[in-house]
C-alpha cells in the first residue's frame, strides 16, 4: 500500500504534467513558438503565423481576409499564453510533489536519509521526460506531439523503479533506527513505523490531489480549445 501511495503522489503529478494524452482531442501537429511566429507542422501542411496575423502555408504567403487574419491572431495569441502556462504548471507541480515527500522523509527518517537523493534524481528525470513533450531552448518553445505516449510510459517506469528503491531504503533505514533495536518486538515496531510513513504520505496526497487533477483538466481544456481553433483556421485559410 505504501508503494501505491508513493507512486500516486509523484506519478499523478507527472502524468498531469503531460495530461494532453488523456484528452479526446489530441493535437497531431508539432507547434513551435518563437517571438517572430507560431509554426504548426503536421499532416495538414505547415502553417506559419506572425503576431499581426500574416500567414504562410507550405512556404506560400496567403492573403487572408480580415476575418481569417483575426482568427490567426487569436490562435497564435492563445498558443503564446497556453504553452508557457502548461510548462510552468507542470514543473511547479513536480516540485510540489517532491517537496511534500521530502518533508515527510525528513520527519520520519531524518534529513540525512538517502531517499532525498532518490527524489532529487527522480524529479530531474521526470522534468527531462516532460521536456520531450514541451522543449524550450532560449526563447523558442516546441510541442512534440509524437512524444506523448512514450513519455507517459517511460515516466511510469522511472517512478516504478525509483519507488522500489525508496521502499527498500525505507525498510533498511527504519531497521537501523535505535527505537527498533531497543524495542521488544523489532518487527512490530518496523511495521508500525512503515504504517506511520504510509499514513503521512496519504494525508499529504489528499492535500494536493484536487490541485493535480484540476490542473490536468485545465491542460486538457486548453489543448482541446487550441486544436479547435487550429482546425477552424486551417479550413478558413486554405
Amino acid at each position: 500500500m505504501l508503494r501505491k501511495v508513493l507512486l500516486a503522489t509523484l506519478l499523478v503529478s507527472a502524468v498531469q504534467a503531460h495530461a494532453a494524452y488523456q484528452c479526446d482531442s489530441i493535437p497531431k501537429d508539432d507547434i513551435t513558438l518563437s517571438p517572430q511566429s507560431v509554426a504548426i507542422v503536421g499532416n495538414d501542411g505547415t502553417m506559419v503565423i506572425t503576431p499581426n496575423g500574416d500567414i504562410t502555408f507550405n512556404g506560400k504567403a496567403l492573403q487572408p481576409s480580415a476575418a481569417v487574419r483575426q482568427q490567426a491572431i487569436n490562435y497564435q495569441a492563445a498558443v503564446r499564453k497556453d504553452m508557457p502556462w502548461i510548462n510552468q504548471g507542470a514543473h511547479q507541480r513536480l516540485d510540489q510533489a517532491k517537496t511534500a515527500l521530502d518533508r515527510i522523509i525528513t520527519e520520519k527518517l531524518g534529513a540525512e536519509s538517502g531517499i532525498h537523493q532518490r527524489l532529487d534524481d527522480l524529479n530531474s528525470q521526470l522534468k527531462l521526460q516532460f521536456a520531450r513533450v514541451l522543449s524550450q531552448k532560449n526563447d523558442v518553445m516546441t510541442y512534440h506531439h509524437s512524444a506523448i505516449d512514450s513519455v507517459h510510459q517511460d515516466s511510469e517506469k522511472l517512478v516504478q523503479n525509483a519507488m522500489g528503491g525508496v521502499l527498500q531504503d525505507s525498510l533498511n533505514e527504519m531497521g537501523n533506527m535505535k527505537n527498533l533495536s531497543s524495542n521488544g518486538n523489532p518487527l512490530q515496531a518496523l511495521v508500525g513505523n512503515l504504517g506511520g510513513l504510509q499514513q503521512a504520505v496519504q494525508q499529504e496526497w489528499k492535500q494536493h490531489e484536487d490541485d493535480f487533477q484540476q490542473f490536468g483538466q485545465q491542460v486538457c481544456q486548453r489543448v482541446t480549445q487550441l486544436e479547435t481553433q487550429r482546425i477552424a483556421l486551417y479550413k478558413s485559410a486554405k
